[in-house]
């Protein structure tokens, strides 16, 4: 296949999903973004949320459940449908339930083929300490998956919390500068909290499955005023109303947030006490998932 022809195919795709895309498309600058969100929202004409820059092709990323129909695939899942599943959670206990189910689903599957053939090739585990490094033989790789995975540390309290990471769907992460284009789409609906089920958005690797964003978004609503500016294929960021006003308190929503997202400590905060701290400190929170 040329590139031409693997070009025109893109544009095609492309084509067919921006049909089938449920939220209205406008561009602004990314340094103008949140002027434009706020003015979109008082305009009362549809819920708007900011869906990040062409720069990192993440709106390309966002059109994958809407292309063009694969034969065999299931049709796309209604909004009513996920709004309905996220009626019925409990957040955070039911996710942090369900993720524990899928643990040791897979734990068990991995499990019956490695009786099935012991000689299977198993991934290399590699353990660092003070000696050096140690790589890890079958038995012990085995068993580590059979044990639970370590809770992140407590950690000391800092005495400066980090800066704010703000909104940071419309800016280069690496650079700081913001996209010269931003996408803002606005979502037919007055609420907010399901625009995760108009964008089927989730149920990848450790993200959850739309209507579990659903929940939590209503459960951080309801207690902190939370309001969701922007997503991306990997990212949203929420701004807050209110912050938790004490350490304890911090630290409970922190440890929800680590069973929502645990790469904002296990890829970033490194403890609870620091994740706790930033939401005392910040109005904006940040999640991502790989």
């Amino acid at each position: 296949m040329t590139t031409e022809e693997m070009k025109r195919r893109a544009q095609e795709y492309e084509r067919k999903a921006l049909e089938k895309f449920p939220l209205k498309l406008i561009e602004v600058p990314g340094e103008q973004a949140l002027a434009k969100w706020q003015e979109l929202k008082s305009a009362g004409q549809g819920t708007p949320v900011i869906l990040g820059g062409d720069e990192t092709d993440r709106l390309g990323n966002l059109l994958t459940p809407f292309g063009p129909d694969i034969p065999g695939t299931p049709p796309l899942q209604a909004v009513e449908d996920i709004v309905r599943l996220a009626d019925g959670i409990s957040f955070p206990n039911d996710l942090a339930k369900r993720k524990k189910e899928d643990e040791e689903f897979f734990l068990q599957q991995f499990k019956a083929q490695f009786g099935a053939n012991p000689n299977m090739t198993l991934p290399k585990v590699v353990e660092m300490n003070e000696g050096g490094t140690r790589t890890l033989s079958k038995e012990e790789i085995l068993a580590a998956m059979e044990n639970q995975p370590d809770e992140p540390p407590l950690g000391d309290w800092p005495a400066t919390p980090e800066p704010s990471a703000g909104l940071t769907v419309v800016r280069d992460i690496l650079t700081g500068k913001p996209f010269s284009k931003v996408h803002i789409g606005i979502a037919p609906t007055d609420d907010w909290t399901t625009i995760p089920a108009y964008l089927r958005w989730g149920g990848w690797n450790e993200c959850p499955a739309p209507e579990y964003h659903v929940a939590a978004l209503r459960s951080w609503r309801d207690r902190y005023g939370a309001e969701l500016i922007g997503m991306s294929f990997d990212t949203i960021n929420l701004r807050v109303a209110g912050r938790p006003r004490t350490r304890e308190e911090a630290l409970a929503l922190a440890r929800d947030q680590y069973v929502y997202c645990a790469d904002i400590i296990d890829q970033g905060f490194q403890s609870y006490s620091a994740l706790a701290a930033d939401l005392m400190a910040n109005d904006w929170w940040y999640f991502w998932w790989d």
